[in-house]
């Protein structure tokens, strides 16, 4: 067959009989390296080793541990270094110092090397992990509710943008999402900050339950009156550059204060109309979260990242029903769904080992903590974030740069069928 005229066809696989009643199988090295790699970058030896000494239990626990640091130190500036180039000469921040209070920066040149340095801060971070799962997560969040740096044209706030997801990485969905609502970054990358009374932009209003909340499921039913409802409850949020940082407020003379009536989706809901947009914040996120579709497809999202890019009747019925029970019935806190999947029989299913092509990110990290490359000290700070910010770029080679999403579906591997992880090579 001419090769420019094959064609690929996906086998049928016969989908895992395994349930979420606790893994009770075999536990070593095979199993430690599977959940390893699905829940860090890459499965080091000596963390492989290190939990072979636990119990499945033991290692589920650890890896979810709730004393992990979610506030690392935040990035430096790694550019002004001594001799460097003229219009490398950060005018409010000396080198080695943070940039992430600073007032804004209006040199071009100077913000694109903030946002570069935080690129490969977060490298950095990814590279160096605890055993937990956060950096993962961090990833996991920002593929789902995403921004871009292209877009949101100063470093500070996808800064703020990244410290909410690592917050909230493994805490409670519903405050991540209305932080996420007015944080600055968010606000410029989906144009929050333009939707005003009299001319509402429902470009956010959209996303938010189309790709953030609700989804596009047989049964998320929510209408286009809806969005435009949603759009008018959102309007009147920006932020001040002069802030240090900026932080999301509402401007009342901006803010739509009629009532704003939902479909029948939404129980035909009315928010009133208020002078403090907060509140009305609130009762949308009350309203949204109150239908069951959020759990599901949340749940779903968590499944197609960590264990497998397709959902079968069964897998629905048998996993996603039962987990997205447990993400309600916890309050929308998402570290009670990782703990049941990942102390799965499901999970450990061979069926569900070695099966995915893993994501750029997820092989360049791996590849270095799995090799023990050494990195640059901070002693050495411009070398050690150059090498970070090299594997930045590699990324951006593999079509998974950091911060930089294709768009706010995020990267299309994890949504686009059939191909899903094929679409890495």
């Amino acid at each position: 067959m001419n090769s420019s005229s094959a064609t690929l066809e996906r086998m049928p696989v016969a989908p895992p009989n395994s349930g979420l009643s606790p893994y009770s199988g075999t536990w070593g090295k095979s199993q430690i390296t599977h959940l390893l790699r699905r829940t860090m970058f890459g499965a080091k030896k000596a963390d492989v080793d290190y939990f072979l000494a636990k119990t499945m239990e033991q290692t589920v626990n650890e890896l979810l541990k709730s004393t992990v640091n979610t506030s690392p130190a935040p990035p430096l500036n790694n550019y002004s270094f001594p001799n460097c180039p003229s219009d490398n000469i950060d005018p409010k921040i000396n080198f080695g110092d943070t940039w992430v209070n600073s007032t804004r920066e209006p040199s071009g040149n100077i913000d694109t090397l903030r946002t570069n340095c935080l690129k490969a801060w977060w490298m950095g971070l990814m590279i160096n992990q605890e055993r937990s799962i956060l950096e993962k997560m961090v990833l996991f969040w920002h593929n789902h509710m995403p921004i871009s740096t292209a877009d949101v044209n100063d470093a500070r706030n996808s800064y703020t943008y990244l410290a909410i997801l690592r917050k909230y990485a493994l805490g409670n969905f519903k405050s991540m999402v209305k932080d996420i609502t007015i944080n600055p970054g968010m606000l410029d990358y989906l144009n929050g900050n333009v939707n005003v009374v009299g001319d509402p932009d429902e470009n956010y209003a959209r996303e938010l339950q189309e790709l953030f909340c609700v989804g596009k499921g047989p049964d998320s039913k929510y209408t286009e009156s809806d969005v435009k409802s949603a759009a008018k409850v959102l309007t009147g949020w920006n932020y001040n550059n002069a802030d240090t940082p900026p932080v999301g407020k509402s401007f009342s003379a901006r803010h739509d204060k009629t009532d704003k009536q939902f479909s029948s989706f939404y129980n035909n809901t009315i928010i009133k109309g208020n002078a403090d947009a907060n509140k009305e914040l609130d009762d949308l996120l009350t309203m949204i979260f109150a239908t069951n579709e959020v759990a599901k497809f949340i749940v779903r999202k968590v499944y197609t990242f960590f264990v497998y890019y397709e959902i079968t009747p069964q897998i629905e019925t048998e996993i996603i029903t039962p987990l997205a029970d447990i993400f309600r019935n916890n309050n929308y806190n998402i570290l009670p769904v990782l703990d049941a999947l990942f102390k799965s029989e499901h999970f450990y299913d061979v069926e569900n080992k070695s099966c995915l092509i893993r994501p750029g990110i997820d092989f360049i990290v791996g590849l270095c903590r799995e090799s023990s490359l050494v990195f640059p000290t901070n002693t050495v700070l411009e070398a050690q974030y150059q090498a970070w910010f090299y594997l930045a770029n590699q990324a951006k080679n593999y079509q998974q740069e950091p911060l930089a999403p294709p768009n706010v579906a995020g990267w299309s591997a994890y949504y686009q069928s059939p191909q899903y992880h094929e679409l890495w090579i």
